[in-house]
């Protein structure tokens, strides 16, 4: 693996940006810690294997209840295209949250699944083009 000396990195921190930015994503090494920079293009290559998919609930009263497979939330709206700007947009919320808390949240058992799910939702951040990438199928009540 090529990895980068973080003390190489500070001194050519401009040429490594460059590098990440428009070549491919650099891999740094500090010590004992690794980490990768790479442009936001190449983290979206990566993420597209992740998809968002709903089981569609008809309640009684007609209404659409969507609940989502990879993070548990669940909405419920008159129709399901109302659901799924609802349930797009609490995936979005849910995201920004998960961020702000990261360190809580990426270390807990029945959460440090959802990373590659908000990373999506982060790297998308369009509540449109998530709620075109949910796919529902039927449940039943």
């Amino acid at each position: 693996m090529v990895t980068l000396n973080a003390t190489e990195v500070r001194k050519e921190w401009s040429s490594v940006i460059d590098e990440a930015v428009h070549e491919k994503p650099v891999i740094i090494k500090r010590t004992r810690d690794r980490m990768m920079l790479s442009n936001i293009e190449t983290i979206i290559t990566i993420l597209d294997r992740y998809s968002f998919h709903a089981v569609r609930f008809t309640e009684e009263d007609g209404s659409v209840t969507l609940s989502l497979d990879e993070i548990d939330l669940v909405e419920n709206a008159p129709t399901e295209e109302e659901a799924r700007r609802c349930l797009a947009e609490s995936i979005l919320e849910y995201a920004k949250e998960y961020y702000e808390n990261y360190s809580v949240w990426s270390h807990a058992p029945n959460r440090r699944g959802h990373i590659p799910y908000v990373l999506k939702a982060l790297v998308t951040d369009d509540a449109a083009a998530l709620e075109e990438s949910i796919r529902c199928r039927d449940g039943r009540n």
